[in-house]
């Protein structure tokens, strides 16, 4: 069940998660994907989600953009109020249409809301630029590397102006240097608009980087085993950040909680094999 708070409520609180659990029907039985997960997460807050293979991290991700129910509990998603739609969502892959430009796959949601033509020139030129795009404006998906084609799902996701933003583990096919990039090129677009945004990675330094807070899944069934602050001041220098001593370790603390989760995964999946 869902609902969606119109200027009402808490208004200090973006995303409420109530006792929220999902279970899939399978040939095997019953598979609990998410177990009794409450959380908040603030108005503005970039939140980071790490957690083992399996543990329910995507699956979260798209009860909250409403491709996937519930099976039981609650989420509230507190809405302003405007026209602009309740999310966007960038996903592991890119999730482009290959007969479309640069330009007209990030105009893509504006052009559905049907927004004026000189509107949609100003946004969608303002991303473009700052992804570093604007001279592949005419450029089709296929013609760029990886890295760019991200980029325009980044700015794709920014221009239409969602409440939110789901990204689920949007720069872990990059290699370090475009990921390192992109992390920059997210922090400062973000720094722009502070959106609430929910963020996916197996990454623990990728994590601390953008995040605000993280939150530590356990292994399946997926629960919220532990959430921390990241003290770090805003804005951000990727490399900088990663050069100071309570970066390193805030790392080694939230990785000596998800080590164990991550083996116990892994004997999950072993024991599944076996059977």
């Amino acid at each position: 069940m869902q609902s969606t708070l119109v200027q009402s409520g808490d208004l200090s609180t973006k995303i409420r998660i109530s006792n929220l659990s999902k279970v899939f029907q399978t040939r095997r039985g019953p598979f609990v994907a998410l177990d009794n997960v409450s959380i908040d997460i603030p108005v503005g807050c970039f939140f980071t989600i790490v957690g083992p293979s399996g543990c329910g991290k995507t699956t979260l991700l798209r009860i909250l953009g409403g491709l996937e129910a519930p099976s039981s509990g609650s989420f509230e998603i507190v809405h302003a109020g405007t026209d602009r739609p309740q999310n966007s969502m960038v996903f592991q892959g890119d999730s482009l249409f290959p007969w479309m430009t640069v330009w007209q796959n990030a105009a893509y949601g504006l052009a559905m809301r049907h927004r004026p033509a000189a509107e949609i020139q100003e946004i969608v030129g303002h991303y473009l630029a700052r992804t570093g795009l604007t001279h592949f404006a005419d450029t089709y998906p296929h013609q760029l590397s990886g890295g760019m084609r991200q980029r325009v799902s980044i700015a794709r996701a920014f221009a239409n102006d969602p409440d939110i933003l789901l990204m689920d583990e949007p720069f872990s096919a990059l290699d370090e240097q475009n990921k390192l990039l992109l992390q920059h090129e997210l922090l400062r677009i973000w720094e722009e608009t502070r959106k609430t945004v929910l963020f996916i990675t197996h990454s623990v330094d990728e994590a601390v980087t953008l995040g605000d807070r993280v939150m530590v899944m356990s292994a399946h069934p997926g629960k919220a085993k532990m959430i921390l602050d990241v003290p770090f001041e805003r804005p951000r220098d990727v490399l900088e950040l990663r050069a100071h001593q309570e970066y390193g370790e805030l790392v080694y603390k939230i990785w000596g909680e998800l080590r164990g989760e991550v083996l116990r995964a892994r004997a999950q999946d072993e024991k599944g094999t076996r059977s």
